[in-house]
């Protein structure tokens, strides 16, 4: 057994997520933890919405409300929406918290002891009109590197390379238009060139990431440039430093404190579940493992940011909290888009997990992500597809092998039948379906889910052919052997059910209970009800008891196993679908 972090990107608490951002960071997070869980690895996954930052005090002051009361509302909505998906988190908090302010200015002290944070007196962005700073991401102008016409005042997107608003040609701001005016202020900035050297030899060592991120963030050491980590803004966690702790108009900057989330997280998680050091086992130990997860437009933060962050803490000089492991994988996908286009809110071009969720059922979308996501390449969801997977592979495919061999078992034996003598075609079926834990295991481990899931149906596809094959239905004459074929075949669907569960929790129980099973098969996160542990204010978190269900393991199934005649586990989309969703879109 080893210890597995698994830090999942903090989704921005300014408005309800789309089915895009969990197909990046909350699907595969969840499908690689429950394995990992499920084969006996000590898990922690955490997160929580990413609640700072000028863009909340932009959209506040936009609906009249505060911003406390803007990330309130919004952390809640994204807490039942990935509560809705089953996404198994240890904790999912947020970054207002004590705890997240304490661990933000530790390591930004820390930073700064050891010299990796220097003071400079740049350019800062202002509104003409409102007096007010510019976000760096509400800048967008022509990049200086690449010429791409549409680039943001922190990165380039199409070239990937860091930016600060005032070296865009021709900037504008994408509140209103206008021309911002640059103004002299002073900021601390994190001493990245000072980490160019550690950041070459530590890629060096991570030869299993996705080719995609070794290459692009080897192309972003070569001109690293110091970075500001504070702004001109009164929303966020407040400077550390004594001359700088009681001003109102300077915050530590949101991107620098969001990546500390997953240690503040984990530092929360430990003090809620009463050993405060428990998590030092994640990040201390040197047999842990840490894999994080996002899409492709946070690799900057995960890949050197986030291991400059680290590594400047962790030394010259010791800090309180001691060295800190650096990642062990940064796991990004792609992008997802829908319907041809680029996932818009302003444009309609979305569906939030809220709305999907309404609809149609988790393990739907969660099958789609898995199966046809974003992993290597963008892809695109369309509504026809959708229903053309979940129609042929989840309801004609798996759904309908659980539902024909339950309710032929339970119509003739009413429990699982016996076992007699096994022929050449049952062992083999049952050997091929048992070989499915190295196979489809080894995919998850590896982040290649995709490939995962299309071995465990394809799986799926050798039960079913063996059960048409031996045709229990024509074997009436044959009770014994109508009792064999279908053991043999429910034994096979038990293992092809665990084989699913991380991709396909919710039926996995369900799928269990069909088969007699009692208890808790695929656990489920609970919404609790916390109080913060500084300040007392109460805010509602993800946690859960993962300790119990099944394992990641071939289980005989016990004959005399009483069984019900089963309900569909999974719904028939009608084609009329397409055209409502379509025409939602366009409405």
């Amino acid at each position: 057994m080893s210890r597995v972090l698994a830090a999942v990107a903090w989704p921005y608490a300014n408005g309800p997520r789309h089915i895009g951002h969990v197909s990046g960071f909350g699907v595969p997070s969840d499908v690689f933890s429950r394995y990992m869980r499920m084969a006996g690895h000590d898990v922690l996954m955490v997160s929580g919405t990413d609640e700072h930052g000028t863009p909340i005090q932009v959209q506040a002051d936009a609906e009249g409300v505060t911003p406390r009361e803007l990330v309130d509302r919004y952390n809640r909505v994204i807490v039942e929406d990935l509560h809705g998906l089953g996404l198994s988190y240890d904790l999912f908090t947020r970054t207002t918290t004590g705890n997240h302010y304490q661990v933000v200015q530790e390591l930004f002290a820390g930073l700064y002891d050891n010299g990796y944070i220097i003071a400079r007196t740049t350019l800062g962005a202002i509104s003409p009109s409102t007096g007010r700073t510019l976000p760096d991401r509400y800048i967008e102008g022509t990049c200086p590197i690449c010429g791409y016409d549409s680039a943001r005042g922190d990165q380039c997107d199409n070239c990937g390379n860091q930016l600060d608003p005032e070296q865009l040609i021709n900037p504008r701001s994408k509140i209103n238009g206008e021309t911002p005016q640059f103004v002299e202020t002073e900021h601390f900035f994190l001493d990245l060139p000072a980490f160019a050297d550690q950041l070459n030899a530590w890629l060096d060592t991570r030869e299993d990431w996705r080719p995609n991120v070794l290459k692009f963030s080897r192309n972003l050491i070569d001109d690293l440039q110091p970075r500001a980590i504070t702004r001109d803004l009164e929303w966020g966690v407040p400077i550390p430093l004594e001359a700088w702790k009681d001003r109102t108009d300077k915050r530590i900057y949101v991107w620098f404190d969001a990546v500390i989330g997953y240690l503040s997280a984990s530092i929360e998680w430990a003090r809620r579940t009463g050993d405060p050091e428990a998590w030092r086992q994640w990040w201390q130990d040197p047999q842990a493992q840490g894999y994080y997860f996002m899409g492709k437009d946070n690799i900057v933060f995960h890949s050197v940011i986030w291991p400059s962050i680290l590594l400047g803490y962790s030394g010259p000089k010791p800090q309180a909290l001691g060295a800190l492991n650096l990642p062990t994988e940064v796991v990004s996908s792609e992008y997802l888009t829908m319907e041809g286009k680029k996932f818009s809110s302003s444009r309609r071009v979305v569906i939030y997990v809220r709305d999907f969720l309404e609809r149609y059922d988790a393990d739907a979308l969660r099958y789609f992500i898995a199966v046809a996501g974003p992993e290597s390449n963008d892809t695109d969801f369309t509504w026809s597809e959708f229903r053309r997977r979940n129609n042929d592979e989840l309801v004609a495919g798996w759904g309908n092998l659980v539902n024909r061999s339950i309710s032929m078992a339970a119509k003739n034996f009413g429990e699982i039948p016996a076992a007699g003598e096994l022929t050449a075609e049952d062992t083999a079926l049952l050997a091929s379906v048992r070989a499915g834990f190295d196979t489809v295991g080894q995919l998850i481990g590896k982040h290649r889910q995709k490939a995962a899931i299309t071995e465990a149906m394809r799986i799926v596809g050798e039960v079913n052919k063996y059960f048409s094959d031996q045709a229990p239905w024509k074997l009436k004459e044959d009770k014994a052997r109508m009792g064999t074929v279908l053991h043999v075949a429910l034994q096979a669907v038990q293992d092809c059910n665990t084989l699913l569960t991380p991709f396909l929790p919710h039926a996995a129980q369900r799928i269990h209970e069909l088969l007699g099973g009692t208890g808790v098969h695929a656990p489920m996160p609970e919404i609790r009800e916390v109080e913060d542990l500084e300040n007392g204010t109460t805010y509602p978190v993800l946690m859960g008891d993962y300790t119990v269900g099944t394992r990641w393991e071939h289980v005989e199934i016990e004959a005399g196993t009483a069984l019900q005649a089963p309900t569909p586990v999974f719904k028939k989309l009608d084609e009329s679908i397409v055209e409502e969703e379509l025409a939602r879109l366009q409405s």
